[in-house]
C-alpha cells in the first residue's frame, strides 16, 4: 500500500506552515493509468463527486426522456449548487411541474450558501427550505426516477429501487464491486470505491461519445449538460464553475465533500480522481487546478485559475501574509 503524497502547501512568509497530502489518478479511456500520485488502490467515499454516476439511472431508465428533462436539468441533477436564486427557482419549477413540493425532497433543510440570499432571508425572517440544499437538484432527479418506476417515496433507502439502480451503475462504471457505503450529508447512500475505480469511471464518462450503448449515451448527455451549464453545477463563487469556464477545451468538473474532486475531459477520453486526505477544500481546489494546468487544460496565468491554484492568504487587516500553492512540480513546471 502506497502512502499519500504531498500535494498542496500553505506558505507564510518564507515558511511552509502547513502541508496537505493526497492521492490522485489520471486514467485514459481504456482504464489505463496515465499518471498517479499516492495510492491508486486507496478506498474512498467520493461524496458529491459521484453525482453524475447517481444520475445515470435517471437517463438510462428513460425517465429523463419521458419527463422532458433537457441539458440544464441534467446539469442540476449532477450539481452541488449554492442555493442561489437561480438554483432555487430552477428546482422549484422542476418540482411544480411534477406536482410535488419541498416536503417531497429527503435531502434535509440547508441555509443557502449564496451569501446575499442567505442574509436577505435572515432580514426577511424567512426560513431555509430543502430546495436551498446543495443536493436538491440530485434529489429532484431521484424523485423523477421514483415516479417513473412507480416506487415508494423513501427513495434514499439503500434497498429502494432508485438506490439499487445507482449502485449497479456505480459498480459498472468503476469496474469493481463496491465494498459498502456511507450515508451522505443529503441522506442518500454514497458508495465507496478505489481512487483508480473513480478515475476509470470519469474516463468512462469522458470517452462515452465513442460508444453507442445505453449507459454511454446517458453519460454523454450528463457530461454535455454539465459543460453547457457550469453555473448550475456549482455557482458563481465555486471552483467547479470558474475552472470549467476557464478551460481551454471541454471540461466537466465536480467537487465532493472532504477534499474530493473529479474531472472529465471528453476530447482526450481522460478522467481524473483526486482526494486530499485531511478533507480540506482549499487544498483540493488547488490540487485539481494544478493537475489540469499540468496536462494543458488550464492556463496557470489565467486570473480565474489563479484564484484557486494560488490564492493569497490574508490577515484580518487585509494584508497578504502568504499563499496556498501546489507542491513543486505538480503543475508540471
Amino acid at each position: 500500500m502506497r502512502t499519500p503524497e504531498p500535494m498542496v502547501e500553505i506558505h507564510r512568509g518564507p515558511f511552509v506552515e502547513s502541508q496537505h497530502m493526497g492521492h490522485a489518478v489520471i486514467c485514459d479511456g481504456s482504464g489505463g493509468v496515465v499518471e498517479a500520485w499516492g495510492d491508486p488502490d486507496a478506498v474512498v467515499l467520493p461524496r458529491s463527486s459521484a453525482k453524475m454516476i447517481q444520475a445515470l439511472p435517471l437517463v438510462m431508465s428513460g425517465a429523463a426522456e419521458a419527463f422532458g428533462i433537457g441539458p440544464a436539468r441534467l446539469a442540476l441533477a449532477c450539481a452541488s449548487h449554492q442555493g442561489a436564486p437561480m438554483h432555487v427557482r430552477a428546482v422549484n419549477a422542476w418540482l411544480d411541474e411534477l406536482g410535488l413540493g419541498d416536503d417531497d425532497l429527503i435531502c434535509g433543510t440547508e441555509a443557502s450558501r449564496d451569501k446575499d440570499l442567505r442574509f436577505q432571508m435572515i432580514r426577511d425572517g424567512d426560513s431555509p427550505c430543502r430546495v436551498h440544499n446543495n443536493c436538491s437538484g440530485k434529489h429532484s432527479g431521484f424523485l423523477i426516477l421514483t415516479k417513473h418506476l412507480g416506487a415508494s417515496s423513501d427513495y434514499v433507502d439503500p434497498a429502494h429501487p432508485v438506490q439499487k439502480s445507482v449502485r449497479d451503475a456505480f459498480e459498472e462504471v468503476t469496474g469493481a464491486t463496491s465494498p459498502g457505503f456511507g450515508i451522505d450529508g443529503c441522506s442518500a447512500p454514497n458508495f465507496a470505491t478505489s481512487m483508480l475505480g473513480m478515475a476509470r469511471a470519469m474516463a468512462f464518462f469522458a470517452s462515452a461519445g465513442q460508444r453507442s450503448d445505453t449507459m454511454s449515451e446517458a453519460a454523454q448527455q450528463l457530461v454535455g449538460g454539465m459543460i453547457a451549464y457550469p453555473e448550475l453545477v456549482a455557482g458563481d463563487t465555486r471552483a467547479c464553475t470558474h475552472l470549467m469556464r476557464a478551460a481551454k477545451e471541454p471540461l466537466a468538473l465536480k467537487t465532493g465533500a472532504e477534499g474530493y474532486f473529479v474531472a472529465i475531459l471528453p476530447h482526450r477520453g481522460w478522467g481524473i480522481s483526486l482526494k486530499i486526505v485531511d478533507g480540506a477544500t482549499r487544498a483540493s481546489n488547488s490540487a485539481i487546478a494544478a493537475l489540469l494546468v499540468r496536462i494543458g487544460v488550464l492556463d496557470a496565468e489565467n486570473p480565474e485559475v489563479i484564484r484557486f491554484l494560488n490564492p493569497p492568504v490574508k490577515n484580518w487587516d487585509g494584508l497578504v501574509t502568504g499563499e496556498i500553492r501546489p507542491v513543486a512540480g505538480l503543475t508540471g513546471v
